[in-house]
């Protein structure tokens, strides 16, 4: 087990990457923190979590609230005594083009996905120190290329991506672990809880879930980086080309990403 009994706390824990995490650390032996906004959904994935054998404390938290992430760790510490990884998870996206969208839906975008990262971050930090720890973020192939429709979403990871980058180098002597995670296509909720121009739930996702990377898949990557403490990861091979092209031939990926888009269900170029 090449956790045992390291706590771990996984953000938004109740779907998806989160809750995928949460089983995979588990199984080596993590005692876990989990949260989830939803008092349903948080208490029905930490009774399959116990039942499974694993440690779980759930937590009700948003995590756009600065104080809800105070208490996260607090509890936390008060629980367990330590914290030795942050999965900073929690996140939201949105599908519109700018030109529609409502500034309240980016202000949400950044508050939950940006500011919840700093938020959880911070309040973890002096115990991640006293532990020699890890910090991880599950950002996204929009932390490195924007994609059209969703510049919100990619605003919220460009900005985890910088501060994260700005944080490893202030810790990189004490150390503490700084990881992220660039998933690319990911079998996931997050696509149909986007949120559209006024802020409603999209409710289907524009893509076809069924040929993309599980979240299984991807909380097993995160799990051997944490292990061998890596820098950072870009998954899939979709994922991986973006990134290159991005960094080599932005132009010509600026026609390549349109025409993708514009290929979505209800695509808003159309």
């Amino acid at each position: 087990m090449k956790f045992k009994d390291k706590v771990v706390i996984i953000t938004g824990a109740t779907s998806g990457i989160g809750e995928a995490c949460a089983e995979v650390f588990g199984r080596e032996g993590a005692k876990l923190a989990i949260t989830g906004r939803n008092s349903n959904k948080l208490e029905k994935t930490a009774e399959n979590l116990k039942a499974k054998g694993f440690e779980v404390l759930p937590i009700l938290a948003d995590a756009s609230s600065e104080a809800d992430n105070q208490r996260m760790a607090e509890d936390t510490l008060k629980h367990y005594g330590r914290i030795d990884i942050l999965i900073n998870n929690a996140g939201i996206s949105m599908r519109a083009l700018f030109q529609d969208l409502d500034l309240e839906v980016f202000r949400k975008v950044m508050d939950t996905n940006f500011w919840g990262t700093v938020y959880a971050t911070k309040f973890c930090l002096p115990a991640i120190l006293e532990s020699k720890g890890s910090i991880i973020g599950v950002s996204s192939i929009n932390g490195y290329r924007g994609t059209p429709a969703r510049t919100a979403y990619t605003a919220s990871k460009y900005a985890m991506n910088g501060f994260f980058e700005a944080l490893r180098t202030e810790v990189m002597k004490k150390g503490v672990h700084v990881l992220v995670v660039a998933p690319g296509f990911t079998a996931s909720n997050i696509r149909n809880t986007a949120l559209t121009a006024d802020g409603t739930s999209q409710g289907e996702s524009p893509r076809d879930e069924s040929k993309m990377m599980t979240s299984e898949e991807v909380a097993e990557h995160i799990l051997k980086a944490t292990v061998k403490r890596k820098r950072d990861i870009v998954l899939t091979s979709q994922g991986k080309l973006a990134v290159f092209l991005n960094k080599w031939m932005p132009g010509i990926l600026d026609g390549i990403v349109y025409n993708q888009m514009a290929k979505e269900k209800d695509s808003p170029f159309k």
